[in-house]
């Protein structure tokens, strides 16, 4: 077996039911479930039309560089959301993939050069992180760079506290924009400057931006690396990727659909790995991707449902927690502590709700875990299970 299997840690849900186990919630309240970021806003209706319209297209074996017309689709969202000039994103700067967690994941296998120095190669990332970031790093021989990230410096990373030796070892930097778990949003100046780190020191960035649609201001929408790169002159998104999916904007989780988008050179060896990954996209999910990229008005409709949840749950909880509402996403990122397990056991044992440890989704690099005595809170459930479930967590908080 390949011995980098032993690397990977138990992932944060394995370890919650592990939390969990034993415990007995009170009966006479329904489980109100707030610990996985999974939307359960209804999908789109059209989209679920396509979908069945086009279902002849199972019977046909799809190419894993997919169709120009999905491409097309994806490429126009990209100029249209992110303000590029029209054909800034052409079909060889496209590929679609079944949802962002395993393109982020195969990204790593495919761009990572193990055998390259005698030292071993560095994958940077957030801490906290999704967790994919850290298991790609581990599985493609890698030591993962955690970059710690602090209430103080609007959990960003501080790249300059990283030495240039080490960010010389660097082959890929994952950055989370918007971010989870606390919502950050890397601005424009933000990005070019981690573009000009890549630039002189030869790595490569990928941009999880999968939270981009999700945003409380419409003024203000998060922006994206490859408009940074464009912005700063590199047309060709050099050494620039970003990972998009529906699951978040279209509420189609289980559509396994997204897309990843930047420098051509990069993606046609990402597409060879993919050719031989096995991970071609069906006919009928690339049509119904296509009516999903191609409409902007249930993106829409779905920010006003996130913020009229936010609007009602931040006023409950707000007197009883420090939290605020992040600057994009939906989550929330309060600081409860001093010890998330022991309150996350509390609610679930007392209250019958469900939250993440803020700790379970961060590493010790050395200057404790930066996510400890915060728990995530995921506004994914309809709008009265929200509110209720706010209730029950300044319930807690009041008697403790």
């Amino acid at each position: 077996m390949n011995p980098d299997l032993e690397r990977l840690l138990p992932y944060p849900f394995e370890r919650l039911a592990a939390l969990k186990a034993g415990l007995t919630p009170p009966a006479g309240l329904a489980h109100i479930d707030l610990s996985i970021g999974e939307p359960k806003h209804p999908p789109p209706p059209f989209v679920l039309e396509v979908l069945e319209r086009a279902r002849a297209g199972f019977g046909s074996y799809p190419t894993t560089a997919g169709t120009a017309a999905l491409r097309a689709s994806c490429g126009r969202w990209m100029e249209r959301r992110f303000g590029l000039p029209a054909g800034a994103v052409g079909g060889s700067q496209v590929l679609p993939v079944n949802g962002t967690r395993e393109a982020l994941f195969a990204f790593a296998q495919a761009v990572v050069d193990r055998g390259g120095t005698a030292a071993a190669p560095v994958v940077a990332m957030p801490n906290p992180f999704y967790q994919i970031y850290e298991g790609a790093a581990f599985l493609a021989g890698a030591e993962p760079l955690y970059l710690d990230t602090h209430a103080a410096d609007g959990f960003l990373p501080d790249l300059d506290q990283v030495p240039a030796a080490t960010w010389d070892r660097c082959q890929l930097l994952y950055l989370c924009t918007p971010g989870n778990p606390a919502g950050a949003v890397m601005d424009l100046a933000f990005l070019q400057r981690v573009i000009a780190l890549a630039e002189r020191h030869d790595f490569i960035i990928a941009s999880d931006e999968c939270y981009a649609d999700l945003y409380p201001d419409d003024s203000r929408p998060p922006p994206s690396l490859l408009a940074a790169a464009h912005a700063a002159g590199l047309t060709d998104f050099r050494r620039c990727v970003v990972f998009h999916s529906l699951s978040k904007r279209s509420s189609l989780p289980g559509l396994r659909s997204g897309f990843v988008a930047g420098d051509a050179q990069v993606l046609a060896r990402f597409l060879r790995y993919r050719t031989y990954h096995g991970c071609s996209m069906p006919l009928p999910v690339q049509e119904a991707s296509i009516a999903a990229w191609d409409d902007d008005a249930h993106a829409a409709a779905n920010r006003a449902l996130y913020r009229e949840k936010f609007a009602r749950v931040l006023p409950i909880l707000a007197p009883h927690v420090e939290v605020a509402a992040p600057d994009a996403g939906f989550y929330l990122w309060p600081r409860i502590g001093p010890d998330d397990e022991t309150f996350v056991r509390e609610l679930y044992a007392t209250r019958h709700v469900t939250v993440l440890p803020g700790s379970y989704l961060a590493r010790d690099a050395g200057a404790g875990n930066p996510a400890a005595g915060r728990v995530r809170i995921p506004l994914v459930a309809p709008v009265d299970q929200c509110v209720e479930a706010a209730h029950r967590i300044a319930g807690l908080l009041q008697g403790r």
